[in-house]
């Protein structure tokens, strides 16, 4: 096997044993991103100087029996993480040459593990979009295949590590943006609960709802990364003062007993034949493994989406008015005055989904209209987590497809933002109820990969990662690869 086959942890066994060095391994992968990226187009930015003497520094500490957790471990993360010096553009004109002065929180976490930083991957910008078609810096094509899209926010983070260009990424999850591209491009893609991972230095899209978190290939790879990412962070004030578990020992917990429930709202859905079977085998599978079985209902599901689009774009209005021309990135060429400023500034500097999110967003927050959609909105959002409760009182995790199909290709719902939109409706209401949701493979079809979400309680991303970890321990489709 070439060591970009090795899932993460298997390459962290072999830098721990010596057979192979970090400096192989990322010179491995920096000659794969040359070849491969040019068509895939995953990365913004490659910091190969920066990798390289990151690599030297973590094998000299390996020869000095100092290692770190993930010394050497080569990762991409999404160009939405500041990190320092480093461009940071959140895939948007208006952050083209924005390097940032300091390093996110989870960059530096991960750093001061021994990570080594390959580069910044591409985005939709600001992370809003479903297919990964509204970067400044181009769309990202499906390693599986090139006419498709690879889902979307984090599209370039799953595109990325689908292609075997980096070991794994962090990415963000704001209504499905590590599952859904986990989904489509054969991942297993994890959002913690909200506040277990610190938004510090994470550009912020819709800041009740963003989540960071990780795509890897597997469920074990995925622990181990996310044990290293979480934890409180006192310069978050929505980050959450709890011990963080061990996530790696955890995904080996017995789940025979686990109770599985099935919103019968999501199955009474409309979903191709091919989606609906792969989602019974896999929950034939969870049988097979002792797991119970059991229907809930979800009366306020059906409110989701039509909330979340009320609710991130109004944050995003909000959060995006600071990018004016004054302090920072983007500004427009010779401005008459101070309101010509801002208003080229903005219209040059966005592109077409930002705009029309702050439009909606500043609409949905205005005078006469804020107690009828926003304050609404707010309302329908708790009735939503209201029903989470009332089914963890019966059941453990909550299963779903994670996507209404395979991945679509590209151009085919550009020019249509509802159909677009409807791309996240199995995932958009763990996030309203900022729970840990979880998506991995279950199945294929033409030749494109299929994901089955798990949805935990509050703080139990240990049992999503269990869970996922022993389907996987039984099922092969985690190990599938796109040919390249």
């Amino acid at each position: 096997m070439e060591l970009h086959e090795f899932t993460l942890k298997q390459q962290l066994d072999g830098l721990r044993n010596s057979t192979f060095s970090s400096v192989e391994l990322t010179q491995n992968y920096l000659k794969r991103i040359k070849s491969k990226d040019p068509s895939i187009n995953s990365y913004i930015t490659v910091t190969e100087e920066l990798a390289l003497k990151q690599a030297e520094d973590a094998d000299d500490r390996y020869s000095k029996g100092k290692a770190l957790t993930l010394d050497g471990i080569p990762i991409a993360h999404k160009d939405i993480f500041c990190t320092e010096d480093v461009l940071t553009t959140c895939g948007s004109k208006m952050l083209s040459n924005f390097k940032a002065p300091y390093s996110s929180t989870v960059v530096s976490k991960l750093f001061d593990q021994g990570v080594v930083m390959l580069g910044k991957t591409n985005m939709d910008e600001f992370a809003m979009g479903s297919s990964n078609e509204t970067s400044f810096f181009g769309e990202v094509k499906n390693p599986w295949n090139l006419d498709y899209v690879p889902g979307g926010s984090s599209g370039g983070s799953a595109a990325c590590v689908s292609a075997r260009l980096a070991s794994a990424a962090t990415a963000t999850d704001t209504g499905g943006s590590i599952r859904q591209p986990a989904a489509l491009c054969g991942l297993t893609g994890i959002k913690p609960t909200y506040g277990r991972v610190s938004r510090y230095g994470m550009i912020a899209f819709a800041s009740s709802l963003d989540q960071g978190g990780v795509l890897a290939r597997t469920a074990e790879d995925a622990a181990i990364l996310l044990a290293n990412m979480s934890g409180h962070d006192p310069k978050d004030s929505t980050s959450l003062n709890i011990e963080v578990p061990d996530y790696p020992k955890e995904i080996s917990n017995d789940i025979s007993g686990l109770k599985i429930g099935l919103p019968k709202e999501f199955f009474e859905q409309e979903m191709p034949d091919y989606v609906r079977k792969s989602t019974e085998e896999a929950i034939e599978v969870y049988k097979d493994l002792g797991a119970e079985i059991e229907e809930i209902s979800f009366p306020n599901i059906d409110l989701s989406l039509p909330v979340y689009y009320v609710l991130a774009p109004a944050e995003c209005s909000a959060n995006l008015s600071r990018y004016d021309g004054v302090r920072y990135g983007f500004r427009c060429e010779e401005p008459k005055n101070l309101e010509d400023l801002y208003m080229r500034t903005r219209s040059e500097g966005f592109g077409a989904e930002v705009k029309r999110r702050i439009l909606i967003g500043t609409y949905a927050l205005s005078a006469g209209y804020y107690d009828a959609y926003y304050l609404k909105a707010q309302k329908c959002r708790r009735l939503i987590a209201n029903d989470f409760t009332e089914a963890f009182k019966s059941v453990d995790v909550i299963l779903s497809p994670t996507t209404p199909g395979t991945s679509f290709k590209a151009g085919d719902k550009k020019n249509d933002p509802i159909d677009m939109y409807l791309q996240d409706i199995f995932t958009i209401p763990a996030n309203l109820a900022g729970l840990p949701g979880i998506s991995f493979p279950c199945g294929s079809y033409n030749g494109l990969p299929l994901g089955l979400q798990l949805v935990g309680n509050s703080l139990e991303e240990g049992k999503l990662l269990s869970a996922a970890h022993h389907f996987q321990e039984v099922t092969n489709w985690h190990k599938e690869s796109p040919e390249l």
